[in-house]
């Protein structure tokens, strides 16, 4: 398998083709390809293309200082537990390197992919959302 990991300057991603992972993923059916077009170009993405089709994907949304969050990390089902994800969030953990804090929210089956990553669980923080 040739899989190439490259940021979205080093290749830029389609919003057709990050749509096509979240399809396969059963995530964001209600985004629209203009809106993801969109976050595409905020942040710092990463994506894992296996000649000119994108497999894999991570972004973070960051403050360029301090903190960075992680979010979207998404590997096509038949790429899965090859080591896709885990380089992707190795490239994206790279180009973070200048920040202070990453955090990222998963769920509890994929604790242990990000303490592989060298992500730790915090015990003193609750997660807390509202939808506007």
């Amino acid at each position: 398998m040739n899989i190439e990991y490259l940021t979205y300057n080093e290749k830029p991603i389609s919003a057709k083709s990050l749509m096509e992972l979240y399809k396969d993923a059963c995530w964001w059916e209600e985004r629209k390809e203009k809106d993801i077009e969109q976050i595409l170009k905020l942040g710092i993405s990463v994506g894992a293309w296996e000649d000119q089709r994108l497999i894999g994907f991570a972004r973070a949304v960051l403050d360029g200082k301090f903190r960075a969050y992680v979010e979207d990390v998404v590997v096509f089902k038949g790429h899965q537990k090859n080591g896709v994800g885990k380089e992707i969030v190795s490239k994206l953990m790279n180009e973070l390197s200048d920040i202070d804090v990453v955090s990222l929210f998963c769920e509890e089956k994929l604790i242990d992919f990000y303490k592989d990553n060298g992500f730790k669980p915090s015990k003193s923080q609750f997660v807390m959302h509202k939808k506007i």
